[in-house]
């Protein structure tokens, strides 16, 4: 069993005589299974690559302990911890073949040349990369180059591969099929990799489970669809899912035995939505309470004008709608809170006019407004 576990990590860059030092990472838990996938995703500076990095022995680790497969490697040097990596750039070397350079990592350990050609041969014939064996770098294209990388690492059989957001460099459709390759590899090899991205629907489709990071702390672990539709707290229900979640400050307010979410808007026209079933529970004795209701854009609808007006409906001014072929994305404004509306199909629709918007209640989430925690 290959299980990778952090236990308090923390990491702090020195500071000059004009600055402060820096916590990057701070004491972060975090256990990686056998053979699973995990997705460290999250905004640029975060800490996810330098957790990667402090993973693969290439960044000191300030406090803390990580164990590969149960032993404590934090003064491991990165050779010894026999883990691979992948890059961002791909770090070929441009005067070697394919084969050179995948077999490179090999020679140096002093590998037999028979089972350095078995291994690359057969780490070829995975990636689709046997028909290139004797080209360079320079006659392949910018997927053909990460799939190569990707091979170098999958010869030297590591316990972990470790990827740092390996697909930024590759254009839109080229990102998706690779992405789809590296996850039938995992299913192939069944090896423990830790993937770092700063796309989300990377995230969402590659991993077995997720870690969400903000400012080098983890903010919810779980699998992509739990993160989803039960988001911890206002930052991961911001991040995952595109567009993210429609996020609106208030109060919650009881009426005759029943709880509504009213909307703070300092021109009193704010809406006012009754809470139901399993949040209508959680909201009992919160009288007054300042929150924050979220609702995915998916979740919400544009009533048509001889629809019958709703409880859970919101007035709101259109400023814009973006037609993306199967879907339009409409935003929106309440005149306090601006939102966006998911529509499936084209719909036309005119800027500026006044429309009433439908939201499913039973897809409603409430988090508290001074800590952001969902409730």
């Amino acid at each position: 069993m290959t299980q990778v576990v952090l236990k308090g990590l923390e990491k702090i860059y020195a500071g000059s005589r004009k600055s402060q030092s820096f916590r990057a990472v701070k004491g972060i838990d975090l256990e990686i299974r056998d053979k699973e996938f995990m997705v460290l995703v999250g905004p640029s500076g975060c800490g996810k690559s330098t957790t990667l990095r402090m993973i693969a022995g290439l960044e000191e680790i300030t406090r803390g302990k990580i164990e590969i497969d149960s032993q404590i490697v934090n003064d491991v040097a990165p050779k010894d911890r026999d883990i691979a990596m992948v890059f961002q750039n791909y770090a070929l070397y441009p005067h070697m073949t394919v084969f050179e350079n995948m077999a490179f990592g090999l020679k140096l350990r002093k590998f037999s040349k028979e089972e350095t050609e078995q291994r690359v041969n057969d780490a070829a014939n995975v990636l689709g990369l046997d028909t290139l064996l004797e080209r360079k770098p320079k006659a392949l294209s910018g997927g053909q180059r990460q799939r190569v990388a990707v091979g170098r690492a999958i010869v030297r059989q590591p316990k972990v591969f470790l990827f740092d957001e390996p697909l930024s460099n590759l254009d839109a459709k080229m990102r998706v099929s690779m992405r789809a390759e590296i996850s039938k590899l995992h299913d192939r090899l069944q090896a423990t990799m830790i993937y770092v991205t700063h796309d989300q629907v990377e995230a969402m489709t590659m991993g077995d489970r997720i870690c969400v990071m903000n400012e080098g702390e983890i903010m919810q672990v779980d699998e992509p669809l739990n993160l989803y539709n039960r988001p911890a707290n206002l930052f991961v229900a911001s991040f995952i899912g595109s567009p993210g979640m429609n996020l609106f400050k208030g109060t919650i307010v009881s009426k005759e035995g029943k709880s509504f979410f009213e909307e703070l808007n300092e021109t009193g026209n704010g809406f006012s939505i009754p809470l139901e079933g399993e949040l209508s529970e959680k909201a009992s004795g919160l009288d007054g309470k300042s929150v924050v209701l979220g609702i995915r854009p998916e979740d919400t609808y544009i009533l048509k004008p001889d629809d019958e007006a709703l409880k859970t409906s919101i007035t709101a001014k259109v400023e814009l709608s973006e037609p993306m072929g199967s879907e339009t994305l409409v935003y929106l404004d309440t005149g306090e809170n601006g939102f966006i509306v998911k529509e499936k199909g084209h719909l036309k629709i005119s800027n500026e006019i006044e429309v009433s918007v439908s939201i499913d209640p039973g897809k409603i989430h409430l988090f508290d407004r001074a800590t952001g925690q969902a409730l």
